[in-house]
Order: C-alpha cells, then structure tokens, then sequence
C-alpha cells in the first residue's frame, strides 16, 4: 500500500468575492498557491518530514508579496514591518515562535530556530532578528519588504485613524473589500510516517501600533499540532481567535468528546467563533490524514492535496 499523506495550506480569508477580483489578480492568486502547495507537496512525496513541508509551503508565500506575510507584509503605524510566525511538530509537541521580527527574509524559520536551537517557544523582536543573525539566516533591510500597495493601504488607514484588516488596494473593485481580507498564510500535513506539523505566519494588520500580536504565533490560538488528534493553522482576526483558542478548542473537541475532524472544525468556527464575531478561517489535517478546510467568510485563499488526490484542489471563493 502506498504511504498516505496529505497537506493543506491558506493565504487569508475575509470579503473574497469574483466581483472584487480582477482576473489577472486571480490568476496570479492561483498561481501563488500551487506554486506553495507543490512545493511542500513534493517534500512529502520524497518521504520528507510532515515538518520540513509546511515550512516550505509557508516560505514560499511569505516570499510572493501577494501575501501578507514575509516580502509582502502590512506597514505598522510607524512606517516599518513586525511580522509573527510559528510552527509546531505534532510528535511531541515542540514548538517555535517569533513576534515583532523586522529584518529576517523569511519569519518561519526564525520561528524553526527558536524549536530547534533553544529552549524556549516565543521570541519577540529584537531577539528574534539577533537569533536569526547569529545562525545565518538571510536579513533584508526595509526596502526588501516595502510594495507600494501595502504602503498605500498604510496612507488610507493613517487618513481613517485606525487599524485596518489586510487588503491590496485602494479601490476595492480591484480586489479585495479593504476591510474584510485577513493577510496570514500557514500549512498543515501529515507525512508518510504518520507525523503532523502546523505553520503559520503574517504581517499582522495594517497600522497597528503598540507592538500589537495576533493569534498567529501563540501556540493553541493560531497554531497548533498533537500527532494524537490533529495540525491546524489559522487566519481571520487575531483577537478573536486568541480569545477562543481556536487551534487548541479543535484538538480538545477531537480527543475528548471524539468528534471527527470536519465536526470539530465545524463547531469552532461556525458555532463558537462567528457568534463572538470571530471572522475568519483555518486549514487543517488529522491523524488520519483528512483534510478540513473550513471558513465563514465570504472566501479563503486555500489549497490542498493528499497522495489519494487525482489532482490539486484550489479554490479562493466561498462556492
């Protein structure tokens, strides 16, 4: 029998409708989440790591500016970039994290370094750049992840007086609503030795201020991965999903109450979290290898594939 396994990794969720999207834009959505999905796909494939997958997945969206995480992540208040990331590995529970990080290219393997090289899971800025120096990993200065629509986005929420959610233009009938798209991307699989792994990263949201972090890289709210049950990763509004503990809500449910996957997923994020007005959504993968890919937003940038599949499944709207 050949060894099953699966990945299933997002680019954000939020207001994602075919009459907000150019079709050039979607095209390059499109081509931005296989390119992701094939890279980690290919890591499982070889027999790699359920690990080394969704970090690769996940640095190849934090390398496309389209994404708001690593190159293409939001402006702060103060005109610079913070970005968080984390990962898990579901053998045993190990776990990294970086908050605030300004400098490292690609903030999920700091977040790797953090698992890997010390004995702690969370490191915030300016630890999490002097990390990332000391063990070689590739810096950019500013420029590397300015893009000009981010800035923009910057100018708007600066005029408005407030934090805005992720989005890509000015005009919103060339993208996105410019307050309903939340800018994470994360991955989650299970590898031909029956290993789960969570990864996740972003920017955070535009114009925040006070060093402001989000769900995504505190373990049990926007990441999480426990071999016995399941690997998730989230994207929506961050201070929702801390609140509800979202990742680690949906492990809980499976082992102890035993619901299945979808059913968990289910209950998290259209029966507790939409109530306290959490928007948003998440992948995920069990032990078994399922694959969830629930949201209740208008849309998720999401994609997935196991060694079952005929073909890789793409999808950006709520259809």
């Amino acid at each position: 029998m050949t060894p099953f396994f699966s990945l299933a990794l997002h680019g954000g969720a939020g207001t994602i409708s075919p009459a907000l999207m150019t079709p050039e834009k979607e095209q390059a959505y499109q081509a931005a989440l296989h390119e992701a999905l094939r890279g980690g796909y290919a890591v499982l494939a070889g027999g790699g790591s359920a690990l080394d997958a969704v970090e690769q997945a996940v640095l190849r969206l934090e390398d496309h500016p389209l994404f708001n995480a690593g190159r293409g992540a939001v402006f702060t208040h103060e005109g610079h970039h913070e970005m968080d990331a984390a990962i898990m590995d579901g053998r045993n529970r190990a776990a990294g994290a970086v908050a605030g990080a300004r400098q490292v290219q690609n903030p999920i393997r700091a977040a790797r370094l953090v698992m890997e090289q010390t004995e702690h899971v969370l490191l915030a800025w300016p630890g999490a750049d002097e990390l990332a120096r000391e063990h070689g990993l590739a810096l950019q200065p500013a420029e590397y992840f300015f893009t000009q629509h981010r800035y923009d986005q910057l100018q708007e929420a600066l005029q408005e007086g407030r934090m805005r959610l992720d989005h890509s233009q000015a005009q919103p009938t060339h993208d996105e609503d410019p307050k309903k798209k939340m800018g994470t991307v994360g991955a989650v699989a299970r590898d031909q030795h029956g290993n789960l792994a969570a990864a996740t990263s972003t920017g955070g949201m535009t114009n925040k201020r006070y060093s402001r972090i989000g769900d995504s890289p505190i373990i049990g709210s926007g990441t999480f991965a426990d071999n016995r049950t399941c690997a998730i990763s989230c994207t929506g509004h961050g201070e929702y999903f801390l609140r509800a503990m979202v990742a680690h809500d949906i492990s809980c449910l499976m082992e102890y109450r035993g619901l299945s996957l979808a059913e968990a997923c289910r209950v998290v994020v259209h029966d507790k979290l939409a109530p306290i007005g959490g928007e948003g959504g998440l992948v995920a993968v069990d032990a078994a290898g399922n694959v969830a890919l629930p949201f209740n937003s208008e849309g998720m940038y999401r994609a997935s594939q196991t060694s079952q599949d005929a073909a890789p499944f793409v999808a950006i709207y709520k259809s």
